[in-house]
């Protein structure tokens, strides 16, 4: 047993450790610095992870399996970690690293025992993409809501507080569903272990097939109110917007966490073939993420408030993610996956930036820009006459270009990878060349079509209307005093946007063959149920 074998557990234990020890100190700096390492070895780690897995094309395995106890699967919890769930582990610990040294700046202050509620916030998160079995599933879901909540009201206010209990009410709703789909599905199958569940699920039938069926509708509905499917999403816009800037950057994620559960559960328990059973069938997730879209596009063009805009966009990311994956192409899902991370970046660059370019704004200003939106700007000729060829202060340059950026990638225009991940399902949706194609486009492809580039527009006009709001109707505004602590972890996200578009060919590569293990998923079956115990002495895992 080699050191790297120990990658797959340290993105859960390292945060749990630095959590715990937050809880112990008084001073801040200490608690900083503890959050600060956690993260940088949780990214290293999440990074090695991601080598170890995807060096199967040179020999390497391709599904790394951590064994718990030493107790080989079924018996054990073990931790599996394949392409999907290293790329996931990664981009938590990027959004992660970039919310907490935002935060330092001055959120941390602001409400009590913020570093351990963000460390386990991180260890479930991972938790969740690591686990190899139902009812750590549902743990690892628990804790990260259980942080969560802290988080959603961190920095008090009373529109937090509304927000965070219709939040605490709804998932604690999601999580009673979570626990009766498991213990159904435990009912009839005898195990959780999902690759064990993979082998049995094909040997039931008659009333045990139907309470399966029931069962995974179930933990369907559950895993989609995460995903913020509609109907189900109606809680998600009031809290991100209430959240603080840190917190909404990393609950970019967690709608995403949802989705993972979908697709690997969709997948791995029906071998691959779609559509599986109850709520997670393909049709389902295909119109209902287009709804979800459609609410998304709609909300953000009703949006008086960035916060708010940046909270539907969050929607119209997670409706596009489902709405894809609900094609069953693996081809397809591959781009579904690079717009996943894209907008990932996007969504948690924009909360950020939101905060920094309302820091000097007032509620005079939102006045006049409403006042100027509706009855024009006839009486502002003389002014904007004196203002022509006044200096922008390299502040608001800075925070402008920033805006640009992110309404480039959102609305999904090239040349940012946001552009790319679309044009590539597009490619997908409509390449007749590909095995049993056909001749035909299918209808699908054509409504997902109008989905993308309705949102996009809708989107685009969204950031613009904000953008002209913000950073042109109120040109005499206070320059906000910005630390360079905060325009990095802007800067680092949309770096990293431009990073994909400029890597496209290897990310989408990648995303690829992650698509493709998802829908073969025999690999990760084989790898769970034959990993061996470790010889005595090599400590516990493999």
């Amino acid at each position: 047993m080699s050191w790297t074998d120990h990658l797959i557990m340290l993105p859960v234990v390292v945060p749990l450790v630095a959590g715990g020890l937050a809880l112990l100190v008084d001073d801040a700096r200490v608690k900083a610095a503890l959050g600060i390492a956690s993260t940088a070895i949780v990214l290293a780690a999440a990074i090695g992870v991601l080598r170890l897995v995807d060096g199967a094309g040179a020999g390497g395995p391709a599904i790394g399996v951590y064994l718990l106890g030493n107790w080989p699967a079924p018996f054990g919890i073990v931790l599996v970690a394949d392409r999907l769930a290293a790329v996931m582990l990664v981009l938590t610990a990027v959004l992660a690293g970039a919310a907490l040294t935002f935060a330092l700046a001055r959120w941390h202050r602001a409400g009590s025992h913020f570093h351990s509620l963000f460390q386990f916030q991180v260890m479930g998160i991972n938790g969740a993409f690591l686990t190899g079995d139902l009812f750590n599933l549902f743990v690892f879901f628990e804790v990260l809501l259980a942080a969560s909540y802290g988080l959603a009201l961190h920095g008090s206010g009373v529109a937090r507080i509304r927000a965070g209990l219709h939040y605490v009410t709804v998932n604690l709703a999601a999580s009673f569903l979570f626990l009766i789909g498991v213990s159904l599905m435990y009912g009839v199958t005898g195990t959780l272990n999902m690759a064990d569940l993979a082998v049995r699920i094909p040997r039931l039938a008659g009333g045990d097939r139907v309470l399966l069926e029931v069962g995974a509708a179930v933990l369907g509905l559950a895993f989609l109110v995460k995903a913020a499917m509609w109907p189900l999403n109606f809680w998600l816009a009031g809290t991100y917007a209430a959240a603080s800037p840190p917190v909404a950057a990393l609950f970019a994620i967690l709608t995403k966490v949802g989705v993972y559960a979908v697709l690997r559960l969709a997948l791995l328990l029906s071998g691959g073939d779609a559509p599986p059973a109850g709520l997670l069938a393909g049709e389902w997730l295909l119109v209902g993420g287009v709804v979800t879209v459609a609410v998304g596009a709609i909300g953000a063009i009703a949006s008086q408030t960035m916060t708010r805009l940046a909270a539907f966009n969050v929607l119209v990311s997670s409706g596009t993610t489902l709405a894809v994956i609900g094609r069953a192409d693996p081809v397809v899902v591959g781009g579904a996956l690079f717009y996943l991370v894209s907008s990932t970046l996007g969504i948690a660059a924009f909360f950020l930036l939101v905060e920094l370019l309302e820091r000097g704004r007032t509620p005079a200003d939102d006045m006049l820009a409403v006042t100027l939106e509706a009855f024009g700007e006839a009486d502002r000729d003389e002014v904007d006459a004196e203002d022509v060829g006044v200096a922008v202060p390299v502040t608001m340059g800075l925070l402008g270009a920033g805006f640009v950026c992110c309404a480039m990638l959102l609305a999904g225009l090239p040349p940012l990878s946001g552009f790319l991940a679309k044009f590539a399902i597009l490619s997908a949706l409509f390449d007749v060349r590909a095995p049993g194609a056909g001749t035909r486009v299918p209808a699908t492809a054509w409504l997902l079509l109008a989905t993308l580039l309705l949102s996009g527009f809708a989107i685009l006009i969204a950031m613009m209307r904000a953008g002209v709001r913000s950073l042109w109707l109120t040109a005499d505004r206070e320059v906000p005093r910005v630390r360079l602590t905060e325009l990095a972890p802007i800067a680092l996200l949309l770096g990293l946007s431009f990073t994909l578009t400029a890597q496209a060919g290897p990310v989408m590569r990648y995303m690829q063959a992650t698509a493709e293990g998802l829908y073969a998923p025999d690999a990760y079956v084989r790898g769970v149920l034959a990993a061996p115990p470790a010889a005595p002495g090599e400590g516990g895992g493999r």
